[in-house]
């Protein structure tokens, strides 16, 4: 039991513990986000299949789980991202990535369960693909760009990861909306493969 004088749920002053769920990350104290595949337009490379799927229904590709921090410096926020099996013709579920406002920020994924990837890169063009398995930590550095990539069967569960990362850093969605990432992973020969992206714009 945890004993917190002030009372409050999330105390980000005097300190507060919160519960993840190793295999779900599903926290009832949380915030929570999901992304469906309609929500996806322009992040998946083969635009055709990801229009056939949706004929056969919207499918959940991510959620995520965040604590509701202070957008104050010295603060860290925290939560767990959620990304599930599948693909969109070769391609694996992802999120969408980001970079930060703060582009100087730094950020820490701890794989609880799942099998995936992060995919990592500057804006000048240097990248990294780091593998995720349960127990693994993976340190993003400041001002590279990063996506959670599940490459995982439907058997293997979703991908889980906690993360943290400094509490005013905010995120920029709308420049990978607008270029996308230089690299890709793919399915190819049974097994995940990088690719170059065809749409990538440098501009």
């Amino acid at each position: 039991m945890d004993f917190n004088a002030s009372g409050k749920l999330f105390d980000f002053e005097r300190g507060f513990s919160a519960y993840f769920d190793k295999e779900t990350g599903l926290s009832p104290e949380v915030e929570t986000g999901k992304r469906y595949l309609s929500q996806m337009q322009g992040m998946f490379l083969d635009t055709q299949a990801q229009d056939d799927l949706l004929k056969d229904g919207d499918k959940l590709v991510y959620e995520f789980h965040s604590m509701p921090a202070p957008e104050h410096a010295g603060d860290l926020a925290f939560g767990c991202s959620i990304v599930y099996p599948g693909k969109v013709g070769q391609e694996y579920y992802m999120t969408k990535g980001h970079f930060h406002t703060i582009l100087d920020t730094g950020e820490v994924y701890y794989c609880l369960s799942g099998h995936g990837y992060m995919m990592m890169e500057s804006p000048e063009g240097d990248w990294e693909a780091i593998e995720l398995t349960p127990g693994k930590a993976c340190y993003v550095p400041k001002r590279y760009a990063h996506r959670s990539v599940c490459v995982g069967k439907p058997s293997d569960g979703p991908l889980v990861t906690f993360f943290t990362f400094r509490a005013d850093a905010g995120h920029d969605y709308g420049t990978i909306e607008t270029k996308g990432f230089r690299k890709l992973l793919i399915e190819q020969d049974g097994k995940p493969t990088i690719i170059d992206n065809p749409k990538w714009k440098d501009a």
